[in-house]
């Protein structure tokens, strides 16, 4: 099935308001299977809306449009798209009775009223943090779903209203599209490429390489009436790509390298505490975004200052003087203080140059240092990262979990 995205709102297009929804409805259907063609995105003009919806509908078999639900005048998507496909706008005493509610403390706006009127035939979508309720529409083989414009409103509403009916619809659909997608560290779009020419030449599963700047996303791509030959197909591609990339693949779907690392540590039953520089805290926050971290992650120390290092690490201050905070001396000191100090299993720690300024020519700007203290010694590794400031502090500490993925991993085969 294919897709188009319609955000309305006069105020996306001046610059002010990020167009977040789009984004999102756009990874939920893909996550479906269901492409997504175009992205329109069109401020709060009937011609125009009713243009750009006529457009979309000669086009693709699912239209969303997200925006234009309120009760003002220039909210006219129910409306227009009532218009388009032909159909007569019907009152739904329901929707007015959850209006009454809503406003059963405060006196109701009198334009209120044309929120409970929709498209004939529709099937309504409950807005549970609003008063805006969705509609989707069906009709002759296509669908057009309306939902609210603010995304706390919108995701709720597609979540537990919408996505259960398009999954509905999608079943129907023997083109069905099948997605997997492969999550890589380490690896280049020129060097993924290079592994994958072969995988890449097939014709099904189709495969995408997508940048995602401290990653790269593998996308395989079957298109399938029948769901069972389509996944055994893509678990021989996958099979064949772990077999290529080794360890380079840390995981797939919405995996991360923080929360692989979290179950490593389970699974080795191991403690981990943080020690932090140029990364001020960044790394420690990556691994606490995870749920149940705290069974494996103890703490961290954030040592920006010298003076900091030396009292909470046990860093020694010759090492400070004759090698500098920058230096691989100072990073192994750091890992393994943090690790006695938290009396932790492993201390991993960082310190560099993560920029605009500071960088001298024998330490430049994205020069870092990580290192990993451990029962059996201390890893360390030299780095150059490029990019600005948050770039390069977000290539730190992916490249700090990469380094405890793997270690943690050769533990699992010992």
């Amino acid at each position: 099935m294919k897709a188009e995205i319609i955000s309305t709102g006069t105020e996306l297009l001046l610059g002010k308001t990020l167009n977040t929804s789009a984004h999102y409805l756009t990874g939920q259907l893909s996550d479906l299977g269901i492409e997504v063609l175009y992205h329109t995105t069109v401020g709060d003009n009937k011609e125009r809306l009713t243009e750009t919806l006529k457009n979309a509908l000669q086009r693709s078999g699912l239209v969303l449009v997200s925006g234009g639900l309120g009760p003002t005048v220039d909210d006219l998507s129910k409306e227009i798209a009532a218009e388009v496909l032909g159909l007569k706008m019907s009152y739904d005493p329901e929707s007015m009775q959850s209006l009454t509610q809503f406003y059963i403390n405060d006196r109701m706006p009198p334009s209120t009223e044309k929120q409970a009127y929709f498209p004939e035939g529709s099937i309504l979508l409950p807005n549970d943090k609003g008063t805006a309720q969705g509609a989707l529409i069906c009709k002759n083989d296509q669908f057009c779903a309306i939902l609210p414009g603010p995304p706390s409103e919108m995701e709720v509403m597609f979540q537990k209203y919408l996505l259960p009916k398009l999954e509905q619809i999608i079943l129907q659909d023997s083109g069905r599209m099948q997605v997997r997608i492969l999550k890589i560290f380490g690896l280049g779009e020129p060097e993924l490429e290079r592994e994958l020419t072969v995988l890449m030449q097939r014709k099904s599963p189709s495969l995408t390489l997508l940048d995602r700047h401290t990653y790269m996303d593998v996308r395989l791509t079957v298109r399938s009436g029948d769901v069972s030959q389509a996944v055994r197909l893509l678990d021989q591609t996958e099979a064949e790509i772990r077999s290529r990339l080794g360890d380079g693949v840390f995981g797939s779907g919405t995996d991360t390298q923080a929360g692989i690392v979290g179950k490593l540590l389970l699974k080795n039953n191991l403690t981990l505490a943080t020690a932090e520089s140029c990364t001020g805290g960044l790394l420690g926050g990556r691994i606490t975004a995870e749920a149940g971290s705290s069974a494996y992650y103890l703490g961290g120390v954030v040592s920006y200052a010298n003076s900091a290092k030396e009292t909470l690490l046990g860093v020694k201050s010759s090492s400070l003087l004759q090698e500098g905070a920058v230096s691989e001396l100072v990073a192994g000191e750091m890992a393994e203080g943090t690790r006695k100090a938290l009396g932790a299993d492993l201390g991993i720690a960082t310190t560099g140059v993560a920029g605009p300024g500071g960088g001298t020519a024998d330490k430049p700007v994205g020069l870092v240092y990580i290192a990993l203290a451990h029962p059996e010694g201390i890893e360390i590794t030299k780095n150059q990262f490029v990019g600005s400031r948050e770039s390069v502090r977000n290539m730190i500490v992916e490249t700090a979990l990469n380094m405890l993925r793997l270690y943690l991993l050769r533990k699992c085969k010992q």
